[in-house]
């Protein structure tokens, strides 16, 4: 299934600026979607990361997506929200798939856990839509995201935005446009064990 071509469709039938929350894991993936969607919503970033290792690499991603939706100018409106740092609801979430390789069950439950805050929130805040940057990365299968948002579409009957951002360079646009905001660019997705896979490469 493309995603993009579904995407297109959406965006084309848009008869008038509707309200997105877009859940963001940091400024870098962020900034090419913020760049390509803002001109058809007003956006909502939702930084809901429960994963990520520390609470100083919590505040920093977060801090970097605010200074870039400071600078960063829009046709439509675009403003950060975040929900705090709660490492417990991760762990939580992923007990017993501690050693699960990346990109297996436990990266599953991560995915899950974001995106249904996200739907919750979208559904509890009259949002038309709700969809996450997580698609642009290269790392990331954007058949199995979308899958989850079609689930969580049906169950909180709230629109997901159907996406693949990798499409169409939009990854190596977010190259360019971290380089061109000094945007920091971590080197590994968030949690404790992506560092750890990341390390032991």
């Amino acid at each position: 299934m493309n995603y993009q071509v579904i995407l297109d469709e959406t965006l084309k039938k848009l008869n008038s600026k509707k309200k997105l929350l877009l859940h963001a894991c940091c400024a870098p993936c962020s900034s090419y979607v913020i760049e390509y969607l803002s001109k058809y919503f007003d956006i909502t970033i939702l930084y809901y990361n429960p994963n990520i290792d520390t609470e100083e690499e919590f505040n920093k991603r977060l801090s970097e997506l605010e200074r870039f939706v400071k600078e960063f100018k829009t046709e439509n409106n675009v403003n950060v929200i975040s929900l705090g740092y709660n490492s417990k609801e991760y762990l939580d979430e992923v007990k017993g798939l501690e050693l699960e390789k990346e990109g297996g069950k436990r990266c599953l439950k991560c995915y899950k856990l974001r995106l249904e805050k996200s739907a919750k929130y979208a559904k509890d805040n009259s949002f038309d839509y709700f969809t996450t940057t997580l698609t642009i990365s290269p790392l990331k299968n954007s058949k199995v995201l979308n899958e989850i948002g079609h689930e969580l579409e049906e169950k909180y009957n709230i629109n997901y935005l159907y996406s693949d951002f990798k499409k169409r360079e939009g990854y190596k646009r977010s190259i360019v446009l971290s380089h061109e905001y000094n945007l920091y660019r971590q080197d590994y997705c968030g949690c404790k064990y992506s560092k750890r896979s990341k390390i032991n490469e």
